[in-house]
């Protein structure tokens, strides 16, 4: 089992590393989740880059980011609603998902920034309100950052910036354990995860639960290379640049991040809006749908 000071090399699948590592770690063959008919596929650096867009073409659009191990999928109950009146975006990150391995094996945060502002480029947006989950709110408020001008409004769920467990600027290593849960996760696995990640994971349906199994195990050694590269530097400097209007949500049950850095967050993003949702973990765009809709769309309407 690997020692303590490894137990939050990212946030996600921390947890598993109390799980015993696998006698064996072998390929898996794992069937691809069906695709909706509004995906289609992007070359981004010489990856392909699974996007899907939903809903009127000329509305205002909102591109939404999932987290690490995550999939697009993760916004359903967001896009659903929202796609009635905006152009709702959302992609799986390289290594992620459907979406192919970086063509150059890079996977740190401000590789991703320029990959979100090439996508943005390729289909035309030149604009747009941007959300992000857990990494994905990481790489939405450096995007914030570096692009200022193509921010319409910031929305930060349950998002990484500040130091967790040592993580910092430099890159922890992988235990063994981590790798052979990301190369051959088991059904055991993935729901130890979802334990620390929602508040109620009995909620999950077998087929979400699997669909997360099986996003993993596709992706196994892009997910290894990701948290090799992965680092949390002091983020207080660049968040003090952040101009777009900014609403930050958060669950108080979260595991992954505490909601102290919720706080910590709003303090450092001047003028921003702080909402935490009682008995919700770390995705609350899943678990707390409605509640979370409600309060977007308010922060949407305000001029």
């Amino acid at each position: 089992m690997a020692g303590q000071s490894h137990r939050l090399i990212f946030p996600l699948v921390a947890a598993m590393l109390a799980l015993p590592a696998p006698a064996a770690v072998a390929a898996t063959a794992v069937a691809s989740p069906p695709v909706a008919t509004a995906d289609q596929y992007l070359t981004i650096d010489g990856a392909r880059v699974r996007v899907r867009i939903e809903g009127p073409k000329s509305a205002p659009p909102i591109l939404l980011i999932h987290g690490f191990t995550f999939s697009l999928e993760s916004w359903d109950g967001w896009a659903s609603d929202l796609a009635r009146d905006h152009r709702v975006i959302r992609y799986d990150l390289t290594g992620h998902g459907l979406s192919d391995p970086d063509a150059q094996g890079l996977y740190g945060t401000a590789h991703r920034v320029a990959q979100l502002a090439r996508l943005m480029d390729k289909l035309h947006v030149r604009k747009a309100v941007i959300a992000g989950n857990s990494f994905g709110g990481l790489i939405a408020w450096n995007f914030a950052v570096a692009y200022p001008q193509r921010v319409k409004k910031l929305v930060l769920v349950d998002s990484a910036a500040f130091s967790i467990n040592g993580v910092t600027e430099q890159p922890v290593p992988v235990p063994p354990a981590m790798c052979a849960h990301l190369l051959d996760p088991s059904p055991a696995g993935v729901a130890y995860s979802a334990a620390q990640i929602y508040a109620h994971p009995e909620r999950l349906t077998s087929a979400r639960r699997e669909q997360m199994r099986s996003m993993i195990a596709r992706n196994g050694p892009a997910l290894i290379a990701h948290l090799e590269q992965f680092t949390l530097p002091d983020p207080r400097a660049r968040l003090a640049r952040v101009k777009a209007p900014t609403l930050i949500l958060w669950g108080r049950a979260d595991k992954v991040i505490p909601v102290a850095q919720a706080d910590q967050l709003a303090a450092a993003i001047r003028g921003s809006q702080l909402i935490i949702y009682d008995d919700v973990g770390h995705a609350p765009q899943e678990e707390a749908t409605a509640a979370t809709l409600s309060d977007l769309r308010n922060f949407l309407d305000k001029k």
